[in-house]
C-alpha cells in the first residue's frame, strides 16, 4: 500500500466493495469552489489596503460643562427643626420658591420678642452716645472758660508786677534824693562844727544842724526799708504769676482728662451700639433663614431630610435640585499615551446609552445612530485613576445633533477621530499594541518657501 515492496494487493482487494473506498473514488474537486476561495483571498487582501480611520475609544457619561448647571444640594444655613415641606420630589420650582420651613432649636433665640428687645437696647445705647456728646461739649466749654480765666488772671498779675516795678523805680529815685540830702546835711554839720569850735556859731546852731542830719539819716533809712519792701512785693508777684500758671495748668489738664474720659466712654458706647446693631441685623437675617428657598430654577430630584420634626444641622443637605437650563457635555478619560494625539476642537463621535446605533469605528461615515461632538477641554494634570479627563461638547457642524431627551448621567461611548491609515496597518498596530499614529502633513508650498529661505545668499559687493 505504501509501495515499499514490489508486491501489490490491488488484485486481492477491491476497494469499490468498501463504502469509504467508493466515496473516495467518486469525490472530485469542483472548480467553482476553488474560484470562490481564490476570490475570497483576493478580496481579503484588497480589503487590507482600504482606508481605515484611526480613533481613540473611551467610555464616559453625560454631565454639564458649567458646575452651577449640575445637580446641587439645597442646604440649611442655620440649625433648626423641620416644620413643613412646600414641595414634593419631581416638582418644578422657580428661583426663590420656598422649599421647607424650619423653626429655632437654640435657646438663645427662643424669645419671641427678641428683635424688639434688641432694638430697645440699640436705642438706649444710641441715647447714651448722645449724652456723652453733650458732656464732651460741656467740658470743652469749661476748658475754654478756664483758658480765658487764666489769661485774665495772668494779665492782672502782670499789671501788678508792672505797678510794683514802677514803685520800686520811684522809691529808688527817692532814696537817691534822701541820700543826697543826707550828704548835704552832713557837710553843713561839719562846717557848723568847725565854726562852733572857733566860737563863730552857737551851740544852738550846731544842735539844729545835728537834728537835721539825724532827720535826713532817718529818711534815708525809711526809704531804704520801703524800697526793700517794694522789691519783696515784686518778687511775691512773680511767685504769684507762677502759682497762677500752675494752678490753671492743673485745672486745664484735669478738664482735658475729663474730656478724654468722656470721649473714651462715647467711643465705647458707639462700639457697643455697633455691636448691638450687628447682633440685631444677624437676628433679622436669621429669621429669614427659617424659610429655605430654591437657589435657582429646577426640579426637586431627591429629599434627603424627610420627617416632620427632624433636626437639621447647619450646612446639612435637605434636598437635591437639578437646574432646568443646562449645557450638556460628556466627561471621559483617555490613556496618557493618547494625550499628545488630541487637541481642542477635535472631532468626536458618540453613542449614548438608550439610543441604538450601528458603529463601524474605522469608517465613521458608514456608522448609523451615532452623534457628533468636539473636544472642548483637556485637563492639565493626570487623575487619580491614571487617566486624563477630557470634556466633550456638541458640535452640529460635524453631523447629527445630540437628542433633546438626553439627561445628565447617561453613559456614552466616545470615538475620537484621528488620521486615515490602511487597514492592514491598523491590524498590525493593534496586534503589537502601539498607539495610533499622528501624521502631520506638510504643505508643499510652505516646504518650498522653507527651502528657498535656507538657500545660501551670495554676498553683494
Amino acid at each position: 500500500m505504501l509501495n515499499i515492496s514490489k508486491n501489490s494487493i490491488s488484485e486481492s482487494i477491491i476497494l469499490d466493495e468498501f463504502k469509504s473506498g467508493s466515496l473516495l473514488r467518486k469525490t472530485k474537486v469542483r472548480p467553482l469552489v476553488v474560484w470562490f476561495i481564490v476570490v475570497l483571498l483576493v478580496l481579503a487582501i484588497a480589503c487590507m489596503f482600504l482606508p481605515w480611520t484611526q480613533n481613540i475609544q473611551a467610555k464616559g457619561y453625560v454631565t454639564t460643562r458649567s458646575p452651577e448647571q449640575r445637580p446641587n444640594a439645597i442646604q440649611s444655613v442655620i440649625s433648626g427643626k423641620l416644620e413643613r415641606w412646600y414641595v414634593q420630589e419631581g416638582d418644578l420650582v422657580e428661583e426663590g420658591d420656598t422649599i421647607v420651613f424650619i423653626s429655632e432649636v437654640k435657646s438663645e433665640y427662643f424669645d419671641p420678642d427678641l428683635i424688639e428687645r434688641t432694638t430697645e437696647q440699640v436705642n438706649a445705647k444710641a441715647q447714651s452716645v448722645a449724652s456723652y456728646e453733650g458732656k464732651i461739649k460741656a467740658l470743652e466749654k469749661q476748658y475754654k472758660a478756664l483758658e480765658e480765666g487764666m489769661q485774665l488772671k495772668l494779665a492782672q498779675t502782670k499789671n501788678k508786677i508792672a505797678q510794683a516795678k514802677n514803685k520800686v523805680r520811684i522809691d529808688s529815685m527817692d532814696l537817691v534824693a534822701y541820700r543826697a540830702n543826707l550828704s548835704i546835711a552832713e557837710n553843713q554839720l561839719e562846717r557848723i562844727q568847725e565854726l562852733h569850735n572857733k566860737g563863730l556859731k552857737s551851740l544852738t546852731d550846731l544842735q539844729e544842724k545835728e537834728l537835721k542830719t539825724q532827720e535826713a539819716l532817718a529818711k534815708v533809712t525809711v526809704q531804704e526799708n520801703k524800697l526793700i519792701n517794694q522789691k519783696n512785693e515784686l518778687g511775691n508777684l512773680y511767685i504769684e504769676l507762677s502759682a497762677v500758671e500752675r494752678e490753671y495748668s492743673d485745672k486745664l489738664a484735669k478738664s482735658q482728662s475729663d474730656q478724654q474720659s468722656a470721649l473714651s466712654d462715647k467711643l465705647e458706647s458707639m462700639a457697643n451700639t455697633a455691636k448691638l446693631q450687628n447682633q440685631l441685623s444677624n437676628y433679622n437675617q436669621r429669621q429669614q433663614f427659617y424659610y429655605i428657598t430654591a437657589p435657582q430654577s429646577g426640579y426637586i430630584t431627591k429629599a434627603v431630610k424627610k420627617g416632620i420634626g427632624e433636626i437639621i444641622k447647619e450646612g446639612s443637605d435637605i434636598a437635591t435640585i437639578m437646574p432646568t437650563k443646562y449645557d450638556l457635555a460628556v466627561e471621559t478619560y483617555i490613556k496618557p499615551q493618547d494625550l499628545p494625539l488630541i487637541q481642542k476642537g477635535g472631532e468626536v463621535r458618540l453613542r449614548f446609552d438608550g439610543w441604538p446605533a450601528i458603529i463601524i469605528s474605522g469608517w465613521p461615515d458608514a456608522s448609523t445612530g451615532i452623534f457628533t461632538g468636539e473636544i472642548i477641554a483637556i485637563d492639565q494634570f493626570i487623575g487619580e485613576n491614571g487617566y486624563y479627563r477630557i470634556m466633550l461638547g456638541p458640535n452640529a457642524k460635524y453631523g447629527k445633533k445630540w437628542p433633546e431627551q438626553l439627561r445628565v448621567g447617561t453613559g456614552a461611548n466616545t470615538f475620537m477621530v484621528l488620521q486615515d491609515v490602511p487597514l492592514w496597518y491598523e491590524l498590525w498596530r493593534q496586534l503589537n499594541g502601539f498607539p495610533p499614529d499622528f501624521y502631520k502633513k506638510e504643505n508643499s508650498e510652505e516646504k518650498n518657501k522653507e527651502i528657498k529661505f535656507k538657500a545660501p545668499i551670495k554676498n553683494i559687493k
